[in-house]
This record gives C-alpha cells, structure tokens and sequence, in this order.
C-alpha cells in the first residue's frame, strides 16, 4: 500500500532466475495437459499399443523409464539435500586444490554412491552449481554410475567365475572417468555452467532451508524426468526399428564388433545395475567386445544425453557425448587386451 517493495514478493526485471521460474511453470503446464490427453485418448490408445511394434515399444519405453525412476528419484533428493544443507565452500574444501588430483579423487568418490547414471546428473548439476570444479563434477558423474558396490555385485553375478572381466570393467570405467575430467582440465575452461551457478544462489537465497530442499527437489524431478522420458522413447524406438540379427552378425569382426557393442550400449539405454545380464546375452561377441557394452553404457546412452542436454546445455552434449563414447571404446579395448 505505501509503494516499497517487499523482498519476499518483490520479482525484479533484472532477476536471472525469473525466466528459468517461468519456463518451469510453463513445463508443469505442458505436462498437466499431456497426461489430460493421455487419459482421454486411454481407449484409443490401448487399442493402438496392443499389438506388433507399437506395443512392442511400450513393453520398451516402459522397461527404461521405470528401471531409471527410483534411481532419478535418488538423485533429484540427493542433490536437494545438497542444495540446502551443504554449503558450496563445504564441498570444495574437501577436494584436494590441485586440479589434476581433484580429478582423480573425485573419480574415487564415484564409489560410495550407489546408484545409476540418472541420478548421477543432477547431483552433478549441484555440484557445479555449488562450486565443485567442472572436471571434478563430470569425472563423477561418470565414476559414480559404474564403479559403485551394486554395479560390481551385478556384474561378478552375471558373470560368475570370470573375476578378471569384473576387474577390467572397474578399472576401464574408472579410466574413462578420469581421462574425461583431465580432457576437460584442458578443453572445457571455456565453457561456462552459468544457469546451474544461478540456480544454486537462486536456491540459497529462499528463505529456510526445508524450502530451499522442497524448490530444489521439484526444479530438478521435473527437468530430469522429462529428458528421461525423452531419452527412453528414443531407446524404445530405436530397439524397434533396428534388427538385432544385424548386431549379431558383426560379432566376429573384431574392433567393429566393439563398436558395434558399444553402439548398442548407446541405443539400448539400460540402466548400469542391469547392463551386465544384457550384456551375457551377447554370446557371439568377444569379452572385448561385451566389456565396452558395460564400459560405454553407463557414460553414454540416450536416457543419459537427453538429460545432460537438458541439464547442462546442448553445446555441452555436442561435445562431452561423442568424446565420452571414444574413451570408453579406447580404454575398453586396452582393459580388454588382456582377458
């Protein structure tokens, strides 16, 4: 009434985070009206996904998407958690100041989080928001999806007897997570994360930090699960369209069929705590070959680039996704070398 602007409701033009506000609001609003539709056109669709390939990439779609929910979910609180109760000064302190050994250090850290790929993005997208080293942060997110205690547990089940393989893909993995964040030590100094670094202040300037979890944890649920979402259409309509019998004959052709596997890795999307029963399926391929099956999963699949995409920006994807995919192969084929 006497024309002051009141901090609590005061929004000024200048704000960064307004129109990350508004484009949240407007994603929420799209949702609401994608799912009204999906109910209204339930009877139609039921009779459309019923049968042959539509169905077949419901079975699909439905496979991935729920396989990476409770692990998104994980992470979305994770990275909430860290949002409001962990200071950014609190999660630097604790990396060594050198930047090459932060690297590796965080490389370490990737296993004592339980976990898939899906939840590794957005406690990444925290941890750059709060100041972690960019390398440091990726080096996790692609330590943490694969060197973790399930994913070694799973692997050694799936393939018992064969310790060898499990060690190879542990120290693969780690080896790919690593080279990334050296590369990035020298190629990504350029790139800048500023909407996570405003999300971050953004989120400690509310007022308490219950608030500060609860607007973290719905920012990053719905960001990340759309992508997911996206990200298992396309794995469900890529495994519809492409034969198998296609990537089974290449099974004898050496580095192409490692390539052929980790490609596969890729289109198929499977979460890294079931990749290694996927991957024993793949009986007329090498164990090289299998090995980056598991290597390459868990650093690069479709699920994993839509979320990065929207997550960290589509000039990061360009580049940080196809490079990701070469070291993998490379550090695959030199682990697998000696199996």
């Amino acid at each position: 009434m006497d024309g002051t602007a009141h901090p609590a409701t005061d929004r000024s033009a200048d704000d960064p985070t307004q129109p990350r506000a508004d484009g949240d609001v407007r994603l929420m609003v799209l949702v609401v009206v994608v799912l009204v539709a999906v109910v209204l056109a339930r009877p139609r669709l039921a009779e459309v996904f019923s049968t042959g390939q539509p169905r077949e990439w419901m079975t699909v779609f439905i496979a991935v998407a729920v396989q990476a929910m409770p692990f998104l979910v994980f992470g979305v609180l994770l990275s909430a958690l860290l949002a409001a109760f962990v200071s950014p000064a609190a999660l630097v302190r604790v990396l060594p100041k050198n930047r090459a050994a932060s690297v590796v250090a965080a490389g370490g850290a990737g296993m004592a989080l339980p976990g898939c790929e899906c939840a590794a993005v957005p406690i990444t997208g925290r941890l750059i928001g709060g100041g972690v080293p960019a390398a440091a942060a990726l080096t996790f997110l692609l330590a943490a999806p694969a060197i973790n205690p399930i994913v070694i547990v799973s692997t050694a089940t799936a393939f018992p007897g064969q310790p060898e393989l499990v060690l190879a893909r542990f120290l693969a993995s780690l080896a790919t997570a690593i080279t990334m964040g050296l590369l990035w030590l020298r190629i990504g100094a350029s790139h800048t994360f500023d909407q996570l670094i405003e999300r971050a202040q953004h989120s400690r300037k509310v007022e308490g930090k219950w608030h500060t979890f609860t607007d973290a944890a719905a920012h990053d649920l719905l960001h990340a699960g759309g992508w997911l979402v996206v990200g298992a259409a396309a794995a469900a309509s890529i495994q519809v369209i492409v034969p198998r019998s296609i990537l089974e004959a290449l099974g004898g052709y050496g580095l192409l069929a490692v390539l052929a596997l980790g490609l596969l890795a890729v289109l198929l999307s499977v979460c890294s705590e079931a990749d290694a029963f996927v991957a024993t399926s793949f009986t007329a391929f090498s164990p090289t070959a299998r090995l980056a099956f598991m290597v390459v999963g868990p650093a690069v699949d479709l699920k994993l680039i839509a979320m990065q995409h929207g997550t960290f920006g589509i000039r990061f994807t360009r580049l940080f996704a196809p490079l990701t995919f070469g070291v993998a192969i490379l550090w695959a084929v030199v682990a697998g070398s000696f199996l």
